[in-house]
Formats: C-alpha cells, structure tokens, sequence
C-alpha cells in the first residue's frame, strides 16, 4: 500500500479552532469544560455595534419626537386667532423644540421698530427689575435691519452684541430666524440657553420651519383682530348715524369721543373746534386721562399741532411727540396733557366748506404705534364728527329760521292787527271827546295819549322782535336795546324802551353814538343816584329832530347841576346846537331830556 497522508481533524479537543480574520471570525480556544468561548476583544466590538444601533435609534426617535412637537406646535399655533396668545404660544412651542432655556419673539412696527416684545424664561418680577424691555439693537437689531438666521456658539464674542442691562440673567448660545411671509417680514423668533451647550443645524432647521407657520398665523391673526376692529368701528358708526338724526340723548361729538378712545384703545381722545374767529382752538369734549384738565381749554392754532392739521385739512401721525421734527417743538393741545405722550394720531374734522376742528387720539408714551390701517379707520370714523358738526350748525340754522318766522308772524299780527284796531280805538275816544263836557274830553284824551304810548310800546316790540336776529347790530335801535340790556344788571331791572319815527334811518353816524352815550350815562346816573325801581327810555324822531326822554320814579334830584356826567351830556347836545334839561317828573322821580338837529 502506498503512503498515507495524515490531516489534522479539525474541531478535535486537542486542536486548535482557526477563523481567518478575513472572515471576520478570531480563534476560538476550548474552555477548561471543552466548551468554545468568545475572547473579550469581539466581545466588546459587538457591544459597540449595539449601542451605535440603539444610540441611532434613539436619535431617530427623537427626530421623530422633534417632528411630533413641531407639527403639534403648528396645530397649536394656527388653531388660535389672538395675537397675543399666538406670540406667546410661538416662543413657548420654540424652546420645547429646541431645548432652550429662554426664549423671545419680537414683533416688528411698520417704521422698523419692535412694536412688542414677547418673552419666556424670564420670571416677571425679575423681568420688571431688569426694565425696559429691547429696543432692537444689537443682534435684535442685525436681524431686523438683515432679516437672515444668527446661531452664535458665544453671543458675547460677536461684535453685534450689545450685552446685558444689570440683573440680566447671562446668555450664551443664540438662536435667531425671521418670521416671515414671502417678503413680508412680521419680527423675529430669538432663542437662547441651549441644553446642549449650542444650538444645532437642526435646531436651525426646526424653527425656520416653525418661523414659516408663525408668520402665517400671525398674519392671520392680525386681519382677524383689523377685521374685529373695523366691525366695531361700523357699529359704532351705525350707532352715531343713528343719534345724529335724534333730538335728544347723549352729545354726538361726545360719542364719537367715547367710541373713539375705547376701539382705538387710547388713554386720551380730545375734540377740538375752531373758534367763531378763526383764530383759536377750544377743546370741546375730552375723554380719558387728564381729560378734565383739558375741556373749555383755548389757544391760537399757530402755537398747537393740532393747528396744523386744521390749517393743512391733512392728518398727522407720529410714535411720540419728539420724532415729530419741528412739529414737536409745539404744544400738541390748548394746555398741556398729564400723560407722557406717546404714539398719537390728529385728523381735521372737514365740513363742507372748511375745516370746522380736529380728533386727537393718544396713547401714553412706551405703548404699540398705531397703525397705518388704524389711521384709515379713524379717519372714516371722523367724518362723523364732521357731520355731526354740520348737522348741528343746521339743525341750529333750521332752529333759527323757526324762531324768525314765528318771531315774524307775532310782529306781523301786532302790527297789522293789533295796532290798527288800538289806532280805531283811539280815533273813536276822540271823536266821543268832542260830545261831552270839558272835563270828560280832558280824561278822554288823556286815554288816547295813554293809547299812543301803548302803540310806540308795542312798536318797540316789533322791533326787537324782528331787528334782534335781523342781523341789524349796527342800526340805532339795535344799539340801544344792547346798552339797555347791558345795564339792567346795574339797575337791577330792566329798562322800558320806547321808538317814535324813523330812528334807524333818521339818528346815524356821529348822532347815533351821541344817543347811545346819553341814554348810557343817564341810565349810569339813575342806578347810581335814583334808588328807582322803574325807567323810561323814549327815543323820539320827529320834525327834523330826535329827542331823547329818560324818566324814573326814584328819589328825584335836587342840584341837577352837581350831578356826575350831566354836564358832559348838556356839551354833546350844545355842540349839536341842541339843548338838555332835567326836571322832576311829574309822578316823582326824574326827567332827564336831550334833544339835537336831526339833520
């Protein structure tokens, strides 16, 4: 037999199990019970292997638990129509997602501004002692003036960073994306105080995504609170419309006002009117802070800011009265508002013919700017105001005309009537006269004389009926009754006027102010020195002169010559080549008379 060859069984208990590493496989040594075991080396690869693989899956998991919050946090946020609880929901759901301690969300004012500024992480005790909240400088400022992300390991170690006010709690990493639709960017969502030390590509990543929700639900809610407002400003319009054509109930200007502060959500409305001159403003109704202060209140419209709006008929609005430029360098009102102002807007209150006042709404000074839509509300809301003011005027007009019509008629009956009869009464007494005896004809006369007075009486009231809203108030007659009028307060009682002939036309010019100043220093006198309880003022034309006749029943005068101011009232006459006299009456009392060339 030939040779045989020996080859080494493998497996054998006395043999050594071979794994190439090719394979992956390390030699297996037989334990001491004749078992193969594993060595520690693949041992612990494989236990790496594992935890990687479990170590993926968690990070996978929280991936997915990232992805859950993120699209719960858009549920949440597009479910909600307030703005203020959108803002709030937004930063809170940013640090749940990115593991941050503190978080912000600043909402950009139409001049680039932060409008508000909403925070978390920050208690509010201490946020109140730390103060005034960021005026969007610093990196706030970098993303508003560029509205692109920030993820900064270390905020300090930018040249952006502006630091902290004192109390301020210390911040590291930073994490800042824009809200933003399409071209529109409404503020910035900011984080700071990661977890883990830094703020990741994904955590970058997560609140774009998040900054693209947030900026449509605040969109969304902001055309929601305009459309709420605007609603309101129809009701009340609706509401105004309606007292504008009542002639009783609350003051419509005082109404709009009232409408005004509490839609616009102002700390002060104040309505100012033109005064009859032109010249000066008075502020006419003034609801909220320091209102009282304000009302009944008159200046020159060159010294106000609300001057301007009148003269120009152009709306103002300012964020305070110091960015203003020259126009704050004037008094906003006439007399100064108590509150610190703060974001205001003035609008001309425009009739139909000129600008009667304005509508001046205030905010207190630190409070949002108002808006470009507020001001276009307002300013359809204003035209109210405006109306109610024509209205008004009309209404009075219409008032005015009412009375001299009635006025007219009275005048009319009294003289087409009531005069003739009186005259008929007259000539009939006189003509009984003249078949009776002396004695009875001397009182029957004394009846028509009596008549004649009643008829130049009446005739007085004819005129003061007609000639008072006549627009007559340089005529003679009209110059009389006001100083009468003027001086019963003195007299303390008022005064009989009575006319004969053709004063307005007859008694005119330098004549006309010589009656006027008599009948004033008789009148004076007999207040002064008379003690009397009852005048007489007769101011007669006739035959070329006018003759003036003031008799009282008070204590008469003695020394006539002495009295103050006759002797001044005997020149004015004298100079007319007139003459003046003052006699007891013949019922007691005084008689004062003046007469002068009519012509």
């Amino acid at each position: 037999m030939g040779a045989s060859t020996h080859t080494p069984a493998f497996g054998g208990r006395d043999q050594q199990a071979l794994h190439t590493t090719d394979s992956g496989y390390s030699p297996r040594m037989p334990s001491e019970d004749g078992d193969l075991s594993f060595l520690d080396g693949p041992k612990l690869e494989l236990d790496v292997l594992i935890d990687r693989l479990v170590e993926s899956a968690q990070g996978v998991k929280r991936a997915q638990d990232r992805l859950r919050g993120l699209l719960r946090a858009n549920e949440l946020i597009s479910g909600h129509l307030n703005l203020v609880d959108v803002l709030r929901y937004i930063v809170q759901a940013a640090c749940d997602l990115a593991d941050a301690k503190y978080g912000a969300l600043g909402v950009i004012a139409s001049d680039g501004s932060l409008e508000q500024f909403i925070h978390v992480g920050i208690a509010d005790e201490l946020a109140a002692e730390i103060g005034a909240l960021p005026q969007g400088k610093g990196l706030l400022g970098a993303l508003i003036n560029d509205p692109k992300p920030i993820r900064l390991e270390d905020m300090g170690a930018d040249p952006r960073s502006v630091g902290f006010p004192d109390r301020h709690p210390p911040m590291e990493s930073f994490l800042g994306v824009p809200i933003r639709v399409g071209d529109d960017v409404f503020g910035n969502l900011y984080l700071t105080g990661s977890s883990r030390g830094k703020f990741s590509a994904d955590d970058e990543e997560l609140m774009r995504s998040l900054a693209g929700t947030a900026g449509t639900a605040i969109s969304n809610a902001r055309l929601y609170a305009e459309s709420q407002r605007r609603q309101r400003w129809l009701a009340a319009s609706a509401e105004i419309g309606a007292q504008l054509l009542a002639d009783s109930g609350e003051d419509p200007l005082r109404m709009v006002a009232r409408n005004a502060q509490e839609i616009a959500d102002a700390d002060l409305v104040a309505i100012v009117l033109v005064t009859p001159d032109g010249e000066s403003g008075m502020v006419e109704v003034a609801i909220g802070d320091g209102a009282e202060e304000l009302v009944a209140r008159q200046r020159q419209l060159t010294h106000m800011l609300v001057g301007q709006v009148i003269r120009n008929a152009t709306p103002i609005q300012l964020r305070s009265l110091a960015e203003g430029g020259d126009l704050g360098t004037i008094d906003l009102l006439p007399g100064q508002p108590v509150i610190d102002v703060g974001p205001l807007m003035l609008l001309p209150l425009t009739g139909s013919a000129d600008t009667r006042g304005a509508l001046v709404i205030v905010r207190r000074a630190g409070r949002s700017v108002f808006t470009g839509a507020d001001l276009e509300m307002v300013g359809g809301f204003a035209s109210h105001a405006s109306i109610a003011l024509e209205l008004s005027a009309a209404r009075s007009d219409r008032q005015r005309i009412a009375l001299l019509e009635d006025r007219d008629r009275i005048a009319r009956d009294l003289h087409d009537h009531v005069i003739q009869q009186l005259f008929a009464v007259g000539l009939s007494i006189e003509g009984t006269a003249a078949l009776v005896s002396p004695d009875h004809a001397q009182r029957l006369r004394d009846q028509v004389a009596d008549i004649d007075r009643t008829i130049r009486q009446i005739r007085t009231s004819i005129f003061e009926l007609r000639g008072a809203l006549g627009g007559m108030s340089g005529a003679t007659r009209q110059r009389v009754l006001e100083i009468v009028g003027e001086l019963t307060v003195v007299l303390g009682f008022a005064p009989q006027v009575v006319f004969s002939g053709q004063v307005d036309l007859t008694v005119v010019g330098d004549l006309a102010d010589d009656v006027v100043a008599v009948i004033r220093e008789a009148l004076t006198n007999v207040a002064r020195h008379a003690h009397a309880s009852a005048v007489v003022t007769d101011v007669t034309v006739s035959s070329g002169e006018v003759e003036l006749t003031i008799s009282d029943n008070g204590i008469g005068i003695s020394e006539p010559s002495r009295v103050s101011g006759l002797e001044n009232l005997r020149k004015r006459a004298e100079r007319r080549g007139g003459s003046f006299d003052v006699t007891k009456a013949p019922t007691g009392g005084t008689r004062l008379t003046w007469k002068a060339p009519a012509a």
